[in-house]
């Protein structure tokens, strides 16, 4: 289905221009959204008309968005999980969450703002996108940990997982005698057996 664009579209166009996407996307997203017009004669004519006014919208949207980005850019946002010891959380990180997050610290964004790219599996430090309008990006850092005090080792920079297996003490070991047979009691434990009689 062919359509005009309303406003900037990211991997798609400009305002104005005249694209081809698949009829469902049209249909499901780009109409009822007001972002596009069917592409016919009739819609072109209204578009002509009407270009300046929407384009002085489009400026005037973007004039908010560059004026809320100062209140998102460079914020942080620790969301505590339950993971495994390997860092692996049970579950993901949604756009919910971290939408959430920054609501929580004082940035008024939405859901449909959150850009990410794969999700959050895992325990770490997160660069994601937010577009507060489709030509207004910024990127915020989510910090997912298992505690507070996890969160504040991976601000400073500490990988959590690499530190937790280094630091790993083994459980109960025993002295391993390469000479000795299966089964059979060291003698220094039949010592110790003797002397505790």
């Amino acid at each position: 289905m062919q359509i005009i664009l309303l406003e900037r579209i990211e991997k798609l166009g400009h305002i104005g221009d005249v694209v081809t996407v698949k009829d469902g996307y049209a249909r499901n997203f780009l109409l009822p959204n007001k972002k596009a017009l069917r592409a016919n004669e009739a819609n072109r004519k209204v578009f002509e008309a009407q270009r300046a006014d929407i384009e002085k919208r489009n400026a005037e949207a973007k004039a908010a968005a560059e004026g809320q980005s100062g209140d998102v850019e460079g914020k942080s946002v620790v969301l505590i999980r339950a993971a495994s010891n390997a860092g692996h959380l049970y579950g993901s990180v949604s756009v919910r969450d971290i939408a959430d997050g920054l609501n929580a610290e004082g940035a008024k964004v939405t859901k449909a703002m959150i850009v990410l790219e794969r999700p959050i599996k895992s325990i770490g430090i997160y660069d994601v996108r937010v577009a507060l309008h489709p030509e207004v990006s910024v990127t915020v850092k989510v910090n997912v940990a298992r505690s507070p005090d996890e969160a504040e080792l991976q601000a400073q920079g500490v990988n959590v997982s690499e530190a937790l297996f280094d630091n790993a003490v083994g459980g109960f070991t025993e002295a391993y005698d390469p000479n000795a047979e299966p089964g059979e009691i060291p003698a220094d434990l039949l010592e110790g057996e003797a002397e505790a009689e």
